[in-house]
């Protein structure tokens, strides 16, 4: 059980690491207008959500839920429920980034910079919403 959850740990810092740069690549890639750097942050943000933040996703999911099929009474645990729930809106923020990232590289933007730094915030409040749901298991 360790190793699942040493495992779920690493995948969610990894997804994070995605989750916190990806929409911080859209500011910049929002403020650019030379055909450069629009390439340039076209590339890093294909790689980066297809080949780390959605395997990251993945392995999150597939270790946590591994976890709790190990140990089902995890799901008489509210502070459980509290924190899927909002893993479900990481994974819609996630599908979010991915569409953002379709209008981008389509050259179909209609966001600001300024819009892609509030949402750069988001994933945030979420995780320490989770991490405190997951130390303290208030409920």
């Amino acid at each position: 059980m360790l190793w699942l959850k040493a495992l779920h740990i690493i995948a969610v810092i990894c997804w994070f690491a995605g989750l916190f740069y990806l929409p911080r690549l859209f500011v910049y890639h929002a403020m650019s207008h030379d055909s450069i750097s629009t390439d340039r942050f076209k590339i890093m943000e294909r790689k980066l959500y297809r080949g780390i933040m959605w395997p990251s996703l993945v392995m999150t999911v597939v270790f946590g839920g591994w976890m709790v099929a190990l140990v089902p009474e995890y799901l008489k645990n509210g502070w459980l429920h509290a924190k899927l729930t909002l893993v479900v809106l990481l994974v819609i923020y996630h599908l979010m980034c991915g569409h953002y990232l379709k209008q981008l590289r389509d050259d179909k933007n209609t966001r600001s910079h300024k819009f892609y730094r509030v949402f750069n915030e988001l994933p945030v409040l979420l995780l320490v919403a989770i991490v405190i749901l997951v130390v303290v298991k208030p409920f």
